[in-house]
């Protein structure tokens, strides 16, 4: 395991810090730093002339007796629209003066060490930094500060803001020390102390854990961590810094409509993970949830950087919510209305979309390449972007080879599973939902894989796969279908695995509940060579897209990514100080993920928001993710390889031993993993499979978790949903007409045999549902100018330390290695899923991107 800077006070790299070179008895100057490795020669000479080895004492005397000296600490402040560098109000003429009188940030260094005559808290050092100079993106204050001997190394440094704005410190650098600078990677906005009179504290980089913290430190240590969990009451208000959990009771406005009243998710009867505690007031007409009125409020550190926030994601996101989607539902009258023919698919990328004029300002300055804008005096021209899958092949979506391609190499490679038993058969009460029976029979499968093996053969030789929707969504197929213009089924599809690698879809199956005076309704369709199979092949493909677009979004996406790695981000700003090398190590995984949650409760997972309107679930979209998180969520099994065993894709191999260490007697660390379980996940805090945290290995198994979720899971995902699903009839997010042998009337069944592609068109999403898919996913696929991308470059806490950087530069050249793989992997005309005619490259887990849509780069964190 990598160790990370942790420093102990039996450390062979502890400095022994002698302000200026001293003479003993015998005339001998030493040099005024010395590390442990050179500290037996100097000990031998301080016991010649009288002092003893173990005497602390008296070395300590000898420190105090130097004099001070001067230290200048540099703070660089990043430039901000909205903050203290804002040149607009009286304000900011206030904080000018401010600045003039030379006391814009008061600073109090802290020694990591207690007086050793009384035990107490050495006195702070103080000082007010003024502003020296100023560049482009930052400007830069310093202090100079005495520093009197015995004073001992600095742990942290008091900041308190003169101003009346807020201010982002990026860093704070001490220079002046004999053993060189003291740094600290702040990377946060300090408030006006006319806000709040409490100081900011910064420790330094160094890390400690909590029996190694130094005596000057443990106070602040635990007082910072008790101002992060704030006192569980109140309404939040923006610019706070307090950390707290609630359950997802934010997503109806019942005080707006009966119908978009929503259950509460968390709790017993829907279990869920936690989000973060906002505190507003109750709806009216719903006690159960809170208000949508006012602040989404997330801590202030987690908010998106201006970067991103102004000039990418915020407002290209409300652009897209605000500007361009009521403009289409303007622009299409008839929210129901599908395409007549695919040439209007693809007019959407070649004549585009008339709007009526666009009345939010800069639109098309925010959206360059999410959409093609041609304007004249009367009209906007909303011109989608051609998919790269399109680009290579128009007609790439009706391949039965591109349809168990993308199962494995897709968007959504996390739902296929390896068959185990046969025959297949439902879990869920036939009393309620029918024979649980599949209609697939070993007849059915032998009859497409002859010549090859039986089903027996097929099991056991690990070449049978599958897709199974079957009892997830089969308990909500009554009340989904009461949603006008929408259909569910429940689903099966099963795959053979071929000599060549390739999966072949054998067969699917669509099943119906007993409802509506109805019996259980079920069938099973194959490839076949006749007109109408084929057709009713093309359309159940289309009902298991939908499927898989659903469970992709809301399950694979939004649920296992974004709503249960909020708890960690909870738990870890709770209980794991800034100091602690874990929190250290896992807080880029966390940037910007509340911020990106609190947008999605706004506007996209929200009732009526974009995921009720345009995918199949509807208003019972997380209500399902309810559901499924429920019965199908375990923490074990959140990474890679254990996802891969969880569903037969891969074996388990045995893994190294581990030595011990002191992850058991970390306070701070198990009450980090006990709130993630007890709290963050409380609805599942019994379930037995939850790792313990004993051991190393352990640690390893839950950090490891934690960031693949964060990295490499929510990239796989996230970012080729433009490219898969920019054009629609690849991955259609809902089904809206039963299958026409479902039930048919004499008239449905003749419409079907003379018009089979305008069945397929109306069983697609409607042009309105598709458009908003669209412009949401071209935005959500979309790489940042400031995206942060695993292993690209090391976290500055990290980099005083040779021996992670040397761990971290390794790492690095094996992201470049995997990034050729890939490549290489792509050219490879053996491999079928990789390379062949029409078919895109795999990029979707290459390490690095540039920004754009790009369908590749691992950024660190769940940052959209």
């Amino acid at each position: 395991m990598l160790k990370p800077q942790i420093h102990h006070s039996h450390s062979s790299r502890t400095l022994f810090l002698l302000p200026n070179p001293f003479i003993l008895g015998n005339g001998q100057a030493h040099l005024p730093v010395i590390s442990k490795s050179s500290s037996t020669k100097t000990l031998r000479k301080i016991r010649s002339v009288g002092y003893k080895p173990g005497n602390i004492k008296a070395i300590a005397s000898i420190t105090e007796q130097q004099k001070s000296i001067k230290v200048q600490a540099i703070v660089t402040v990043s430039r901000t629209v909205g903050g203290l560098l804002s040149n607009i109000g009286i304000q900011q003429g206030l904080d000018d003066i401010t600045d003039l009188l030379g006391k814009t940030l008061l600073l109090e260094l802290v020694s990591a060490q207690l007086d050793s005559q009384t035990g107490l808290e050495k006195p702070m050092i103080k000082g007010f930094a003024h502003r020296k100079d100023e560049h482009e993106a930052e400007i830069r204050y310093e202090a100079e500060l005495d520093v009197p001997a015995g004073f001992g190394q600095v742990g942290a440094i008091y900041v308190e803001n003169e101003h009346h704005k807020e201010m982002f410190i990026k860093n704070i650098t001490i220079d002046g020390f004999p053993a060189g600078p003291v740094n600290l990677d702040c990377n946060s906005w300090v408030h006006p102390k006319t806000q709040n009179k409490r100081k900011r504290v910064f420790f330094t980089n160094k890390s400690y854990l909590p029996s190694e913290t130094p005596d000057g430190l443990r106070r602040l240590r635990e007082e910072e961590l008790l101002v992060l969990r704030g006192d569980g009451q109140g309404e939040r208000k923006t610019g706070e810094r307090i950390y707290d959990y609630d359950v997802y009771n934010d997503l109806g406005s019942p005080d707006s409509s009966e119908d978009l009243k929503r259950p509460v998710l968390g709790g017993e009867e829907r279990p869920y993970p936690r989000r973060c505690r906002t505190g507003r007031p109750r709806c009216k007409n719903d006690p159960l949830s809170e208000s949508r009125d006012g602040n989404f409020y997330v801590p202030r550190d987690e908010e998106f950087s201006e970067v991103k926030g102004l000039t990418f994601s915020v407002k290209t996101v409300d652009s897209v919510l605000h500007a361009v989607i009521p403009s289409l539902e303007t622009s299409i009258v008839d929210s129901n209305l599908g395409f007549p023919y695919f040439a209007a698919i693809d007019s959407l990328f070649d004549e585009g979309i008339n709007l009526p004029p666009l009345t939010k300002q800069g639109w098309r300055n925010i959206l360059p390449n999410l959409i093609k804008a041609i304007t004249d005096e009367a009209k906007d021209l909303l011109r989608f972007d051609t998919p790269a899958t399109m680009a290579k092949d128009r007609f790439f979506w009706l391949r039965d080879v591109e349809f168990g391609r993308q199962t494995v190499a897709g968007l959504n490679p996390l739902s296929i599973q390896l068959v185990t038993e046969w025959p297949l058969k439902s879990e869920l009460d036939p009393e309620i939902y029918g024979p649980p029976e599949s209609a697939i029979t070993t007849e059915t499968i032998e009859q497409e894989i002859r010549g090859f093996m039986t089903v027996e053969e097929a099991i056991k030789q690990k070449k049978l796969l599958i897709l199974d929707y079957h009892d997830l969504f089969l308990p909500f197929v009554s009340k989904v279908r009461q949603i006008e213009n929408t259909t569910l089924y429940g689903s099966r599809t099963l795959f053979f695995l071929t000599p060549d690698d390739t999966l072949r879809p054998l067969a699917i199956e669509l099943t119906r509940p007993p409802m509506d005076r109805k019996p259980q309704w079920k069938q099973v369709y194959v490839p076949t060579w006749h007109s109408t199979g084929a057709c009713l092949w093309s359309l159940a493909k289309a009902h298991v897209l939908a499927h898989d677009s659903g469970y992709h979004q809301l399950i694979s996406h939004w649920l296992r990514t974004h709503a249960c790695t909020e708890p960690y981000i909870i738990a870890a700003n709770r209980q794991l100080s800034a100091m602690h090398p874990v929190y250290r190590l896992l807080l880029p995984h966390f940037r910007y993920t509340m911020e990106i949650n609190a947008l999605a409760r706004k506007a996209l997972i929200n009732a009526g928001g974009i995921i009720e309107s345009s995918f199949f679930p509807g208003k019972y979209s997380m209500e399902m993710s309810s559901v499924i998180y429920d019965k199908l969520w375990r923490f074990d099994h959140q990474s890679l390889p254990n996802d891969l065993i969880s569903r037969g894709m891969a074996v388990k191999d045995p893994s190294a031993p581990h030595d011990p260490s002191q992850v058991l007697s970390d306070e701070e660390l198990q009450s980090f993993w006990t709130e993630v379980r007890t709290v963050g996940h409380g609805d599942k805090k019994d379930e037995p499979w939850w790792p313990e945290l004993k051991t190393p290995a352990d640690l390893i198994e839950i950090i490891t978790t934690i960031v693949w979720v964060t990295s490499g899971h929510h990239a796989a995902v996230n970012f080729g949903q433009y490219e898969y699903a920019g054009y629609f009839p690849n991955r259609p997010t809902v089904a809206r007409m039963k299958m026409p042998t479902e039930d048919p009337t004499d008239e449905e069944w003749k419409f079907f045999l003379e018009k089979p592609e305008v069945i397929l068109l109306r069983t697609f999403p409607s042009q309105v549902q598709a458009a908003k898919v669209m412009a949401i996913l071209d935005v959500l696929s979309n790489h940042s100018p400031d995206e942060e991308y695993l292993g690209e470059a090391i976290e500055a806490a990290w980099s005083e330390e040779p021996v992670i950087k040397a761990a971290f530069e390794k790492f690095n050249g094996r992201l470049k290695e995997i990034e050729g793989i890939i490549d290489e992997r792509n050219a490879n005309v053996d491999l079928k899923n990789r390379s062949g005619a029409g078919i895109v490259p795999y990029e979707l887990l290459k390490p690095f991107s540039e920004p754009g849509v790009t369908s590749k780069g691992v950024p660190y964190s769940i940052s959209i």
